[in-house]
């Protein structure tokens, strides 16, 4: 098949990657051990979402999302942690700022401070950083920033905060689109005392009448409902080099990654990811949500990697950008457009449903009864998928982005889709990310270890117990990522948000990562769709205990900062509202 200049382009960056061998040893280097655990007692409601440790005070904050507070742990003894107090970040800013706030989105620290990235009660409308002192839990100040901020990070020296500032449009219709920006801080934070200077980065010089929009990658990935390049870019996670000099910024919808300059404070470029080859051996997948069996096989999609978490590692003097390749579409926000618009768009209208969207199963789209558009220009051909075509083996359950499929999928220009791109890489990947060069891709790793350990009941979802409920979607849906030095080797913790655990890898040769551990405390013969209780406030509370569900935030803490003297990983687990703790034990 002769492949378009484009195509060949987003394709190559999984070919001239490393795919993993699925190979543990016996005596593995490093290996991770429960310890204790903190239970909110809240289900389901992102009680439990981003954590950080302090190494002054040994506590652990921990994001309670929705209820706009961050929780204080006691971890001094970790097979007992306890809750120590909570900071109501919404009565902060409402008794400082006289604003309105709504969830809280993250947390870091820094020699003491402590800061806070909330977002306003109509998040389409500015949000804020707060600081505190960790010493006594005093607020300190709040800073007004940008639409959503999602995420923040103090660089390793604390001289700087970098902030990604999302920037989502309201819910269901696009009628409020703010840009997506990246904020830093510069800090100055002596005798408790703190000074900050923001400067707040904007994409608008890569909108079509700026003077960067040449610069754009191809392969970017754009498809917000009539929105400009610097409204469709939405910051989602930053990662900060080894001497502090660059922040690397996941655009997890738009699949790139911005690099940062933080001396300059200037945005210096951004690199398009690519997409992942399903027809390529070592990246089989399993599609089919109802075959009731763990059946991984080449399938002519493209997984578009959008990664969530990102790391930044420096091995032998080389910066790596480690990425858990999470997908995300952008079903949330068109829902209420009419037809018309949803066409226009480029995404599709649900006849059944009554609403656009842009996740589309491959059997739907070969049915009249749900897939019709209006105008012929707005339907996908694909006569190669449908009865006859040579791709009509395709499973059909899985879904695509009908969007991107739309840019994408035609790679022969004969207005014929030949692949449908699919959310997220099922997988971590290693870039070095300065040469916009993919070391190493997990391949189909992660849904092997787990059909290996659970059989048919592998990529379940993280709030009810429902056999392969995600295999047509997202797999197992690698989220949370973080790295961690250990007697001199580089080590890669990657959650998976669905079915939960934790993936153990060395990456200290980055080509030739190994995978070290699978652990999974999840307790699989109980659903945890019973937890229906709710209290007073109405809350649903966490009657059925199925384990750690939904793990959303690491944090490694090596062995010169940690309570136990040894390094340790800290997760918070979104769905069960869990903080759990784990030992690292070396083999040496």
């Amino acid at each position: 098949m002769k492949l378009n200049l484009l195509t060949r382009i987003i394709i190559s960056s999984t070919l001239f990657g490393s795919l993993a061998t699925y190979a543990q040893t016996d005596t593995p280097s490093i290996q991770l051990v429960e310890a204790g655990r903190y239970q909110s007692n809240v289900f389901d409601q992102s009680a439990a979402e981003i954590v950080t440790f302090d190494k002054i005070t040994k506590h652990t904050f921990v994001v309670n999302a929705q209820s706009g507070k961050i929780d204080v742990i006691n971890s001094l003894d970790i097979d007992k942690p306890t809750l120590l107090d909570s900071l109501n970040i919404k009565e902060d800013i409402k008794k400082h700022l006289n604003k309105a706030a709504g969830a809280a989105n993250s947390v870091d620290v820094y020699n003491g401070l402590l800061a806070v990235a909330i977002e306003a009660q109509t998040k389409t409308d500015n949000g804020w950083v707060a600081f505190y002192n960790t010493k006594d839990l005093s607020f300190v100040s709040a800073y007004e920033l940008g639409a959503l901020p999602d995420m923040l990070t103090f660089t390793a020296n604390g001289k700087q905060l970098v902030v990604a500032l999302e920037g989502e449009p309201s819910v269901g219709n696009y009628q409020v689109d703010p840009e997506g920006e990246v904020a830093v801080i510069d800090i100055d934070w002596k005798n408790e005392n703190l000074n900050a200077t923001v400067t707040r980065l904007d994409f608008t010089d890569f909108n079509k009448t700026g003077k960067r929009y040449t610069e754009l990658p191809k392969g970017l990935m754009l498809n917000g409902y009539n929105a400009t390049v610097s409204q469709d870019l939405e910051p989602e996670y930053i990662a900060i080099n080894h001497d502090n000099s660059k922040a690397f910024v996941s655009l997890q919808e738009n699949n790139a990654i911005a690099i940062i300059d933080l001396t300059t404070k200037r945005i210096e470029r951004i690199v398009a990811l690519g997409l992942k080859d399903h027809m390529q051996k070592g990246n089989e997948i399993d599609g089919n949500d109802k075959d009731k069996q763990a059946l991984l096989t080449n399938q002519p999609f493209l997984g578009v990697y959008q990664p969530d978490s990102i790391a930044s590692v420096d091995i032998n003097g080389i910066d790596y950008l480690v990425t858990a390749n999470e997908g995300d579409d952008r079903s949330d926000w068109v829902a209420e457009l009419s037809q018309a618009e949803c066409e226009q768009g480029h995404f599709y209208y649900n006849l059944e449903d009554q609403e656009c969207a842009d996740d589309l199963k491959l059997k739907d789209a070969l049915d009249d009864k749900v897939y019709s558009p209006d105008t012929k220009s707005a339907k996908l051909d694909l006569s190669h998928f449908d009865k006859g075509g040579n791709l009509s083996a395709t499973v059909n359950r899985m879904n695509f982005s009908h969007s991107l499929t739309s840019q994408y999928g035609d790679l022969d220009n004969d207005g014929k889709v030949d692949r449908l791109l699919t959310f997220g890489g099922r997988s971590f990947s290693i870039w070095d990310i300065n040469n916009a060069t993919m070391i190493f891709d997990s391949g189909s790793d992660f849904e092997r270890i787990t059909a290996e350990k659970y059989g048919k009941n592998f990529n379940q979802s993280h709030n009810k117990l429902k056999a392969e409920n995600r295999s047509a979607k997202k797999g197992p849906e690698p989220e949370a990522l973080t790295t961690g030095v250990i007697d001199g080797r580089t080590y890669a913790f990657i959650g998976l948000e669905r079915i939960g655990g934790i993936m153990v890898y060395d990456i200290s040769e980055p080509s030739k990562a190994q995978f070290v551990q699978y652990l999974n405390s999840r307790d699989m013969s109980v659903d945890p769709s019973d937890n229906k209780q709710k209290n007073a406030q109405g809350v649903t509370t966490y009657q059925i205990d199925a384990g750690d569900l939904g793990p959303e935030g690491f944090k490694f803490i090596d062995g010169k900062a940690s309570p136990t003297g040894a390094p340790i990983l800290v997760v918070g687990n979104e769905v069960s509202g869990t903080t759990r703790y784990y030992r690292i034990q070396t083999n040496k």
